[in-house]
């Protein structure tokens, strides 16, 4: 899977340098962006855009047929151009990259939370609370339970880790009693 978010880096830049002079502003593309990944991620759509005796523009046209509301002209020319370069199937990682571009900008970042035991909504808003001045950034947080952890939390936020579980510290006990 990395080669293929290599290859789609270059689109997702590229569509990120066009939505961001555009007026309808970044939520409305990334939106816009998400529909169309939520489209190519369809198999019987993935099936239909590998039939060998569509022309590309029938595939474009085809493709662009399923977007409502319509596609701006813009987005109607992005697919044009992967189906072009056979690269539809790459929607689902230039989306991917298009919002990790569109959060960088706006100093956000995606903090995955697994709790040992459900939180409240009050609780995830506390603990990103004192988490956002530690990462410099806002946090949209993504909670997840695993009772493996036994207590505490794991926090990770992109390459970084903050685990506080009682999993993490008999881990660290053991490894020092070991050493």
């Amino acid at each position: 899977m990395a080669e293929l978010s290599t290859v789609a880096r270059p689109y997702a830049e590229a569509l990120f340098a066009v939505a961001k002079q555009d007026k309808a502003g970044l939520p409305a593309w990334a939106e816009q962006v998400q529909q169309l990944a939520d489209i190519a991620a369809i198999e019987d759509v993935r099936v239909a855009m590998a039939d060998p005796r569509l022309e590309d523009a029938q595939r474009a046209s085809i493709f662009l047929g399923l977007v409502k509301p319509e596609a701006s002209a813009a987005m109607q020319s992005f697919v044009t151009l992967l189906v072009a370069n056979d690269r539809l199937s790459l929607l689902p990682f230039v989306a991917e990259q298009f919002h990790a571009l569109k959060d960088e900008a706006e100093g956000v970042a995606q903090a995955d939370i697994t709790s040992a035991f459900p939180m409240s909504e009050q609780q995830v808003a506390e603990l990103v609370k004192l988490l956002e001045p530690k990462f410099g950034l806002k946090l949209k947080p993504h909670v997840k339970t695993d009772a493996s952890l036994i207590g505490g939390v794991r926090v990770q936020v992109g390459d970084h880790v903050l685990d506080t579980s009682v999993q993490a510290q008999l881990v660290r006990m053991r490894d020092k009693l070991v050493a």
